[in-house]
């Protein structure tokens, strides 16, 4: 079994019957990404977008986000860096995290003997 298959995204039609609420207010704010006319340029959001779901680790995002980063005019190279950037982050986190462990651990109370 593929737990990443792009016929899922088929199943997606089927949300709007579903919840239809929720599906328009999802797909009203997943269309920020892809706005012109925004502070940030539309290359950059994309580019946020593709680091953003490599730490989210989302292979649909990747896919509608790199292919939308190209047709910005973001480079092979840029979107490597986002990548990058990305992982940079989550390894920064993984660490800040372990120095919460550790608080967390001296907090705890030692067992009873």
């Amino acid at each position: 079994m593929h737990y990443h298959d792009s016929d899922d995204l088929k199943i997606l039609s089927e949300f709007k019957d579903l919840a239809p609420a929720e599906f328009s207010a999802f797909v009203d704010f997943d269309k920020i990404v892809g706005r012109e006319d925004g502070a940030i340029p539309r290359k950059y959001r994309e580019l946020i977008a593709i680091a953003v779901a490599c730490t989210t680790q989302c292979p649909y995002c990747l896919d509608v986000h790199t292919r939308a980063a190209k047709r910005a005019g973001a480079t092979r190279a840029e979107v490597t860096e986002a990548a990058m950037l990305a992982a940079a982050l989550r390894a920064g986190a993984a660490v800040t995290h372990g120095a919460l462990a550790v608080k967390l651990f001296d907090r705890a109370q030692a067992p009873q003997k």
